[in-house]
């Protein structure tokens, strides 16, 4: 059997060259320069993973472009939640299935955030239901995850960077082994 951050390292390198959306970096970039940026800020190792892992469902979906390509949102983050929950404690997969809501979220609750968006970011938004209406904006953002969701959402808007210099996937090892699910001991790394 696989360990986790193997598995994880193996679909990040595997797949993981491929360009993220329409951004000028790949999704492994994009995932190392989120997780350094969480670390950076002083994240717990909850959110420093979920930040590495939190786009994995664009990995897991071979039909993403497909899905985008006929106007429809793929899921990526119930897909990549669903996924991790084997391995995973809620706190990580929570963050990773709430990260695109937080994006509608910002975009109700914070004047000016939209502008910030790439333009990958806003025609996404688009396909993945626009802004929450302010009602909707408050009854998600009291939902568990969501905090953490807004700011795994800021690291993931600012991980687009072509000529950052960030740690390799090695360097999470240790993350991703202390938010395994605490009833699966034979995940943990001998």
């Amino acid at each position: 059997m696989e360990k986790p951050f193997e598995l994880m390292r193996d679909i990040y390198e595997n797949g993981g060259g491929q360009l993220y959306d329409a951004e000028a970096v790949t999704q492994l970039q994009h995932g190392l320069q989120s997780a350094a940026l969480a670390e950076r800020s002083g994240a717990p190792s909850h959110l420093i993973v979920a930040a590495l892992l939190h786009d994995i469902g664009h990995l897991l979906n071979g039909d993403e472009r497909g899905a985008a390509e006929r106007g429809e949102d793929a899921l990526h983050e119930s897909c990549g939640a669903a996924f991790l929950s084997r391995w995973f404690r809620d706190e990580v997969t929570e963050a990773i299935r709430h990260h695109v809501a937080a994006k509608r979220y910002l975009v109700t609750a914070e004047p000016g955030y939209a502008e910030i968006l790439s333009p990958a970011s806003v025609r996404s938004l688009e396909l993945q239901g626009g802004a929450f209406s302010a009602a909707e904006a408050e009854a998600w953002y009291r939902q568990p995850g969501a905090a953490d969701a807004v700011k795994l959402r800021r690291w993931d808007d600012a991980a687009k960077d072509v000529d950052a210099v960030v740690p390799g996937f090695e360097a999470y090892k240790g993350h991703i082994e202390s938010v395994l699910k605490l009833d699966r001991p034979e995940l943990k790394e001998t």
